[in-house]
């Protein structure tokens, strides 16, 4: 007897929606943002499968992710690089414990504050078997603009994995800010955002892979907010600067 599978059809939010499902997740129901952050970390370091291995981090969240999957792979033997497009004193909150866990465990962070310099480090990165993009995050308005720029430009041809979604790529509208990374993949963390329905956006964010980080279903429904919290640390939005 044969029946037939019903399946939910798969739910795409928007930056404001996706925020207030994280404040909800860690203030209404007491899940720390540091584990939120861990998740995402482990789930995008589950694509990874061997080394050298590149991450490329921004100031803000994704940063925080990327400085997780580069304690995992250091951790797993993998030869390991961090190039940080910012300021180490800029980075706080929970980023800040994992980018200082990772540098207790010896990891090699190099510092790019110029153009020349983040086009530099980049081509360096030309060797490594695979790159991990926690440049930018979700809250890019603009074009992308300065070393994070030069980053993207430079950007070697690399096996590519972005976190959460390509820098460059606006996460509402699918549009381009100016320049985006060209991942293999994109891990996007509990639910697809809505840019990626753009045609457009295809080529850029590559194999979509949407990845359970621990946020309740109950968190996103019906739900819209000003803004999110991982911990104490408001979620700074991610100028293209």
């Amino acid at each position: 007897m044969s029946g037939t599978l019903n399946r939910e059809p798969v739910r795409y939010v928007t930056v404001e929606e996706m925020r207030e499902a994280d404040r909800r997740c860690i203030e209404d129901i007491g899940i720390p943002g540091a584990v939120l952050m861990n998740n995402a970390g482990a789930a995008v370091f589950r694509e990874v499968d061997s080394g050298p291995v590149g991450i490329v981090c921004g100031k803000g969240n994704n940063g925080g992710d990327g400085f997780v999957v580069a304690r995992l792979a250091l951790l797993a033997g993998y030869g390991t690089r961090v190039v940080l497009v910012a300021e180490p004193e800029s980075i706080s909150g929970d980023a800040a414990t994992f980018m200082r866990v990772y540098e207790r465990l010896g990891g090699r962070i190099d510092v790019a504050l110029t153009e020349l310099k983040a086009a530099n480090e980049l081509t360096a990165l030309s060797s490594c078997h695979v790159l991990i993009d926690a440049l930018l995050g979700t809250g890019m308005q603009g074009d992308v603009r300065g070393p994070a720029r030069a980053a993207i430009d430079a950007w070697p041809d690399v096996r590519t994995i972005a976190v959460d979604l390509p820098s460059g790529l606006h996460a509402d509208t699918g549009e381009i800010c100016g320049a985006c990374v060209r991942a293999d993949v994109t891990v996007t963390f509990q639910y697809p955002k809505r840019g990626f329905q753009n045609p457009a956006a295809a080529e850029y964010v590559g194999r979509l892979a949407i990845a359970d980080i621990g946020i309740p279903a109950s968190c996103i429904e019906g739900g819209r907010g000003e803004g999110r919290k991982r911990g104490s640390e408001e979620v700074r939005k991610q100028e293209c600067e």
